[in-house]
Order: structure tokens, then C-alpha cells, then sequence
């Protein structure tokens, strides 16, 4: 059993409606990669083989910087990216309900900066586990971004 959030903060948003906000920001994201391998890598690439290794690096480097900065200004700014608006959710701060601030740049870099390690595969494993967190936290269903910028999601009212 959870429990409630600080007195007079929303209600937390439910695990499903985290999921469904991060697939619908993971449809923006892969729009935001089309267009730009689109631009950097041209439209007649047939196969990876056809494209520098160079070039290819800028574009995932590129990718992660752009998600970086989708990810933590938007969280920064008001709390929501486009999938949690979508859902009608947010994040917000822990200690009092306020949009995060700097703290939605944490979360960000805490969420996004491991998928540098995909080589290695850590940052697949740990994604996985930070977004599996908020499945068994208690008592406010934090993943592990959340945890470290001291952040909860909540029901955008």
C-alpha cells in the first residue's frame, strides 16, 4: 500500500500512465532522429555500411544531446514533456508540488547520460532498471531519476 503524497500535492500518476507518457515521448524522439539522420546521413542510405563510422557517431551523439535537452528543459520548465501532457501527468518536486526546476535537468541526465554506456551494456540495464523502480518503491513510486532529483509524478490538475 502506497502512501499518500505530501499534503496538498496531486495524486500520484500510476505506473501505466508513466508508461504510456515515455512511449508517446519515445514517438517524438524517434521523429526528432528520423529528421536529423535524415539531414546528416542524406535519404539514400540503404545501410549502415554506407555511412562513415565518424558520421555515425555524430548522429548518436547528436541524439543523446537532443534528448538531454528535450528531456530536462521541458521537465525543467513545467513539469511535463509532450507524452506527460498528453497523459495528464507531471513531475514535480517532492518537497512541495512545484514544477522541478534545475531538479528536471537531474532527473534528466539521470534518465538519459547511461545510454551512453549502451556499448557496455549498462545503460540498457540500467534504464530497465530505473524505469522498472517505480514498480515496487513505496511510498511514492519514484524510479530512480525521481529518487535522485528528489522528484515525484503526479496527476497534472
Amino acid at each position: 500500500m502506497t502512501a499518500d503524497p505530501p499534503a496538498g500535492m496531486a495524486p500520484l500518476a500510476t505506473p501505466a500512465q508513466r508508461f504510456l507518457a515515455r512511449v508517446v515521448d519515445t514517438g517524438v524522439l524517434v521523429v526528432i532522429d528520423a529528421v536529423v539522420s535524415g539531414a546528416l546521413l542524406g535519404g539514400g542510405v540503404r545501410h549502415p555500411d554506407d555511412v562513415p563510422y565518424g558520421r555515425q557517431v555524430l548522429v548518436g551523439i547528436l541524439m543523446f544531446v537532443l534528448y538531454f535537452a528535450y528531456e530536462g528543459g521541458m521537465t525543467a520548465a513545467r513539469g511535463q514533456t509532450l507524452g506527460k501532457m498528453a497523459v495528464r501527468i507531471r513531475a514535480a518536486r517532492l518537497s512541495d508540488g512545484d514544477v522541478p526546476g534545475s531538479a528536471g535537468w537531474t532527473r534528466a541526465a539521470v534518465y538519459a547520460l547511461p545510454g551512453v554506456l549502451t556499448v557496455v551494456l549498462v545503460g540498457p540495464l540500467f534504464w530497465l532498471l530505473n524505469a522498472l523502480w517505480c514498480l515496487w518503491d513505496r511510498p511514492y513510486r519514484q524510479c530512480l531519476h525521481d529518487k535522485a532529483a528528489r522528484t515525484v509524478v503526479v496527476a497534472a490538475l
